[in-house]
């Protein structure tokens, strides 16, 4: 990527921080552009270079948090299977790296979960899509169990990916909100045992 490529990724960057932050302490309605800007350490023209308005922001903001969510549970998974791991293991793996991805990005995940519910807003069929392409990685690896052997046929795959999707962020926010002084091993402990014991049927 040449320079001018490289600068503009960072000046993006710079802008999705502030944007992420900025919405998450006062709401979308109540932060404005000069705000944004000002936080980034940009001029305001800089915003609407890089954006056509807030809403396409924070639309693409939401898009590229979930993505590198995505690349992060699909990351572990491949480890785990280079690694000669199990399906269980990678879905276990997820787990982990969900909840890294979280503590390294609590506003982001604090806006994902508080506008996943709001329908009327513009950005609600971006969401689904990167929800759903999320939401497919752990699929793939259910289906994968399903298929070896180390999990019933009697799975229902798509409910239980969006399960433990949900596990992981629910939780993660829970810990971080109500109980901070735990640790992230403490966290992925018992979620690892959650998951032993309810998915595989394995005693933990």
């Amino acid at each position: 990527m040449d320079s001018s490529g490289t600068r503009r990724q960072n000046t993006r960057r710079r802008l999705f921080e502030a944007a992420v932050t900025l919405i998450a302490e006062q709401g979308f309605s109540s932060t404005t552009v000069d705000e944004i800007a000002e936080r980034a350490g940009v001029a305001k023209g800089t915003v609407y270079y890089n954006f056509a308005s807030k809403t396409v922001l924070f639309e693409e903001l939401l898009r590229h948090g979930i993505e590198l969510l995505t690349d992060s549970l699909q990351a572990a998974a491949d480890d785990t299977a280079e690694r000669g791991g199990s399906r269980v293991d990678a879905l276990d793996a997820m787990i982990r790296a969900g909840l890294d991805f979280i503590t390294r990005y609590p506003a982001l995940m604090q806006l994902y979960v508080a506008e996943l519910w709001r329908t009327n807003r513009a950005w609600q069929s971006t969401l689904m899509h990167v929800r759903r392409k999320a939401i497919a990685v752990i699929e793939s690896v259910l289906r994968d169990a399903v298929a070896g052997g180390e999990l019933s046929e009697e799975l229902d795959v798509p409910l239980t990916a969006s399960a433990l999707f949900g596990m992981v962020l629910v939780a993660a926010l829970d810990w971080q909100s109500f109980q901070p002084e735990r640790s992230i091993d403490e966290v992925h402990s018992a979620l690892s045992r959650l998951l032993q014991g309810r998915v595989s049927g394995a005693r933990p």
